[in-house]
């Protein structure tokens, strides 16, 4: 039974803007029928035009070139089925990586039955970090699971106020200190009401200042540290919050956020309002780290399980 968070159809429409623009570039090069060099340069700037990225496209289409040699394949449909399942296995190589207890509601939620799971969220600010956050609540609100949310973005009193009005909107508990305050002291406290009022899930939003590197590192490393004193095993997920309609930038983004923390999954956001969905193949290429969520709308409800199969199908249907 498909979820009411894992709706293939949703997914299907929040790829739109890119389908139209890929597939229109792609149904005239496959009508012309002839697999020759003017198809591959077609091929390859069609991709790139989708924001697959430039090393990921030449690496795709040396790799179909090869198969297609290989093959004798003359048909350009049969290329068009060897690129989407190459997709696929791009998008596919990153969920195997690591299989993440985060989207399996059956998988253990907690290393004993007195600690929350503790969902670290990290990202710039701008990406949609705090609405990913509100819209991760009700997919665990789903499940009947109980979520505290954690105000640790101290640096932006907004921040602090935002996360409190999405927090009455779902109704949950968010614990917060001053603008300014110490945000390992934020995220303490946040356990430890997460652990008195045993809740499964303890959402801690982080400060996404990457202009200061060395200080958001030092901050992630801080907020772990302190989150283990609680539970050594403490954070159990890190997640980054990526705005698709960023394209290349948010590629970049997710390079300094890997280099200052380890990271188990990412958060597609805003893919709805991109025609350059293709930054998905660039992300997982390179990242090598799962694709957790998407989100495929402004509603509350706007969120689908990161699923390689029925993405590749939303882009060529």
């Amino acid at each position: 039974m498909v979820s009411f968070f894992r709706r293939p159809q949703q997914l299907k429409e929040s790829l739109t803007k890119t389908r139209a623009s890929f597939l229109t570039r792609l149904t005239s090069l496959v009508a012309k029928n002839e697999v020759n060099e003017e198809f591959w340069s077609g091929l390859e700037e069609t991709l790139i035009g989708a924001d697959v990225g430039v090393e990921t496209t030449v690496a795709l289409v040396d790799k179909l070139r090869v198969s297609a040699e290989k093959e004798h394949v003359r048909e350009t449909t049969r290329v068009e089925e060897m690129l989407k399942e190459e997709l696929r296995t791009i998008l596919a190589q990153t969920t195997t990586v690591q299989q993440s207890p985060i989207s399996n509601p059956s998988a253990s939620l907690r290393t004993s039955l007195q600690s929350p799971r503790v969902v670290l969220i990290v990202g710039v600010n701008g990406s949609g970090k705090t609405t990913s956050i509100a819209k991760l609540t009700r997919y665990y609100q789903a499940q009947d699971k109980k979520v505290i949310l954690a105000a640790a973005d101290t640096f932006r009193a907004a921040a602090i106020e935002q996360l409190q009005v999405w927090g009455k909107r779902v109704g949950v508990d968010v614990v917060a200190h001053q603008p300014g305050a110490d945000p390992g002291a934020v995220a303490f406290d946040a356990w430890q009401a997460a652990h008195a009022r045993r809740a499964d899930y303890l959402i801690v939003d982080t400060a996404g200042r990457l202009q200061t590197k060395f200080n958001l590192m030092k901050e992630l490393e801080k907020i772990a540290r302190v989150l283990q004193k609680n539970d050594p095993t403490a954070p159990h997920e890190t997640l980054l919050v990526l705005d698709a309609v960023t394209g290349q930038n948010g590629l970049q983004q997710a390079r300094e956020f890997k280099k200052a923390t380890p990271l188990t999954g990412l958060i597609l956001t805003k893919l709805d309002g991109t025609a350059k969905g293709g930054i998905v193949f660039a992300i997982a290429k390179e990242l090598q780290v799962p694709i957790q969520f998407i989100g495929t709308g402004e509603g509350i409800d706007d969120w689908a399980e990161f699923d390689a199969r029925e993405l590749v199908e939303g882009l060529f249907e």
